[in-house]
């Protein structure tokens, strides 16, 4: 195979290295690139005609990836792992004592290893390219940066920033970076290697650039005890908060800055590699990879292409209220193109246009937009009470009441005022495709597109193809979903679709559980200690008790006994008590924040007050287990391809605990047997509808929902 490594040392020396993995779209570290690369450095050592190294990338829009994941998915043996972490550090630390100065020139993304070879360098450059980032997201795969980064990083921006990035696996842009100190300048990229080049020249003539390490509050803090263990005690307290404890690489990534920072670099390097090697075989890291890989896999292109595709161009949404404006909102942020947001009175269209407004003003807030940025983009943005210029859109997104018959009356009306190739998208959640695409000329045309609330912050689209869905109505909003930075997953019609079919029953099972006599924040805690985001009964005033009773309905007359409802539930749905878009549900409200468990739920449902000590394990059986059940049928019944689309899906769009791997994989490793009993008991000792479901048998039979379904 050919070099991945490209030295030049002309006259001057002033020399280059060009890494360029072969076959390769970024360069990553693979055990034969770091063979190579030791031999390279064990040259460089010797070299006496090098006075600079600048190491540039041969990648469009990449610089280093990091090590190869496969690699470390592989890995079974701590001890491997553990050794694999020093090979790193050792060439790095052989890098950061070449005799001559070495500039890492970043001009695409830089994350992982590549930016630990980057703080093992002298100086580094970063391009002022919008897309360049910088970052170690090491914790993300469940293990820490361990060629340097956790021991390198704190010393060249502060404790603070330093943490900030390790801890919560983050890459900044170069303008962040060159604040914190991460870089020592931010050079023009349409000028960057001319940039690079005097950069590098004036090092050689003994004029180099003074070095920023992080500001004067963090400078403070570092440099005595007691502020360092306020660091510290902070970040270990955000972390707790924010992962519960279900993610050990974060805490660990916390203990191994703290040893660097303590009692020096060699120290911090080898605690460094013994967290990685206990880390890397652990349950949670092969899940946070598998989910890696699985989020990788959703991003290439499975649909066939089609000769007369276009792109879109030009979108229409119909129905300004939250979801309506939140996707005319992401239509013109991610993919830049005007949109017209029509509804049936000026009042819904403002609302649209305001909520659209707020979230980019949001942006703005978090610098991720400039003012004017913003204006553009809210510019795309084109109000309408009628069908003016609809002839001119290339797709149209329906966003409006989740009622049928209206749904069936707007897609045959909306048909006769666009072209006869132009996709139509419904955002429903519960309804057939193929009975909205009834009265619709060219049926085929008519495609789901289920975004999940908040649209600009849910990842997950469910694509859903109707029994008439064409393949190229298909691409184009798969396409459209990678366009708009969203994970696509491709699921057949049928009640409730993928994420609604499976989670109904979850909720489902936790109103029966309140029904049972547990206690509102009983219920919902049980779900937050296994891992979920928020509790089941939290969830339902999420997304609005009068929608969840309603789609809950809808799915209960399509599966009859297997989804019963408490006889109380159209209770439920008061007017004045919708979840949080009225301030009261199962919980009480101050404007979007949750303040408690309302009481009066108790009495207003006939139910008396709980007095609760329930059995953790069992409440979890009773929620999860049904989903497990469900999940099984789904994929028996082909609504959604295999095992890994199915657990991608609830990863993104319910936030199933990522550290558990998804729904399918954490039921394998349970062992499906194991579960199916838990299942019998529940129907001996709750009801038939627990009963193991024939395709969940039918997976015990094949050896697992992977090995059977995929």
């Amino acid at each position: 195979m050919s070099p991945a490594f490209d030295l030049e040392v002309p006259p001057s020396g002033l020399a280059t290295l060009v890494f360029d993995l072969p076959g390769k779209k970024v360069n990553v570290f693979t055990r034969p690139v770091l063979g190579e690369l030791e031999e390279l450095i064990e040259n460089l050592l010797t070299r006496t005609d090098i006075r600079c190294l600048v190491l540039l990338s041969g990648k469009q829009g990449n610089f280093v990836a990091g090590a190869d994941i496969d690699e470390i998915a592989d890995v079974t043996d701590p001890a491997e792992a553990e050794q694999g972490a020093r090979l790193g550090q050792r060439l790095f630390q052989d890098w950061n004592g070449l005799a001559f100065p070495t500039i890492a020139a970043i001009q695409g993304t830089c994350v992982g290893g590549g930016t630990e070879l980057s703080l093992a360098s002298d100086y580094i450059l970063i391009s002022d390219r919008n897309d360049v980032r910088i970052g170690l997201p090491e914790v993300r795969i469940g293990i820490v940066p361990a060629w340097g980064g956790c021991s390198r990083l704190p010393r060249r921006t502060g404790l603070a920033s330093a943490l900030d990035i390790i801890v919560g696996g983050k890459s900044v842009d170069g303008r962040k970076a060159l604040k914190i100190g991460l870089a020592d300048a931010l050079l023009p990229d349409a000028t960057f290697l001319y940039e690079v080049r005097r950069f590098a020249e004036g090092v050689l003539e003994g004029r180099p650039p003074s070095k920023k390490r992080g500001d004067l509050k963090s400078t403070l803090l570092d440099s005595n005890p007691i502020g360092r263990n306020i660091v510290f005690g902070q970040a270990r307290k955000q972390v707790l908060k924010r992962t519960g404890g279900h993610y050990p690489a974060a805490l660990r990534a916390i203990e191994v800055v703290e040893v660097g920072m303590r009692r020096g670099l060699e120290a911090g390097l080898r605690a460094e590699a013994r967290a990685t090697g206990e880390l890397a075989v652990s349950p949670v890291c092969k899940n946070l990879i598998h989910i890696f890989k699985m989020m990788e896999a959703s991003k290439r292109e499975d649909v066939a292409v089609e000769g007369d595709q276009q792109p879109i161009r030009e979108a229409a949404v119909l129905g300004a209220g939250v979801m309506g404006g939140g996707i005319a909102q992401i239509l013109a942020d991610q993919a830049a193109i005007p949109v017209r947001l029509k509804d049936l009175g000026a009042t819904p269209l403002a609302t649209g246009m305001a909520h659209a407004n707020e979230i980019f003003q949001q942006q703005v807030k978090r610098r991720r937009l400039t003012r004017p940025q913003a204006a553009e983009k809210m510019n795309l943005l084109l109000p309408c009470l009628d069908y003016s210029g609809f002839q001119r859109v290339d797709m149209v997104i329906e966003a409006i009441v989740e009622e049928l018959g209206i749904k069936q009356k707007v897609f045959a009306e909306v048909a006769a005022h666009v072209g006869p190739e132009v996709v139509l998208a419904s955002n429903t959640s519960s309804l057939s495709i193929d009975l909205i695409a009834r009265d619709t000329p060219k049926p085929e045309r008519v495609v789901g597109m289920h975004f999940f609330n908040p649209v600009h912050r849910m990842p997950l689209v469910e694509v859903i193809e109707g029994p008439k869905t064409n393949s190229r109505a298909l691409q184009i909003v798969v396409k459209l979903c990678r366009r708009l930075r969203k994970t696509p997953v491709v699921v057949q019609d049928g009640p409730g679709f993928l994420v609604n079919r499976i989670l109904t029953f979850y909720m489902t099972e936790a109103l029966w559980l309140l029904d049972d006599g547990h206690a509102i924040e009983t219920i919902d805690g049980a779900m937050t200690d296994w891992g979920m985001p928020m509790g089941p009964l939290a969830l339902i005033d999420a997304v609005g008790i009068d929608v969840s009773v309603k789609v809950s309905h809808i799915l209960a007359e399509a599966f009859g006994k297997r989804l019963v409802l408490p006889g109380w539930v159209d209770t439920l749905a008061r007017p004045d008590r919708l979840g949080i878009k009225t301030g009261s549900g199962f919980y009480l409200y101050e404007g979007q924040a949750r303040s408690k468990p309302d009481p009066a739920i108790y009495q207003m449902l006939g139910l008396p007050t709980p007095d609760d000590e329930s059995d953790q394990g069992h409440l979890v059986d009773r929620m999860v287990l049904p989903m497990v059940n469900e999940a099984s049928r789904c994929l028996a019944e082909g609504v959604v391809q295999n095992p890994s689309d199915l657990d991608l899906a609830m990863i993104m769009g319910t936030g199933f605990p990522p550290f558990r791997g998804g729904l399918c994989r954490w039921a394998d490793s349970q062992g499906l047997e194991h579960l199916a009993a838990v299942l019998q008991q529940l129907t001996e000792r709750v009801g038939e509808r627990f009963s193991p479901s024939e395709a969940l048998v039918e997976a015990i039979e094949g050896g697992g929902l992977y090995a059977t379904y995929s």
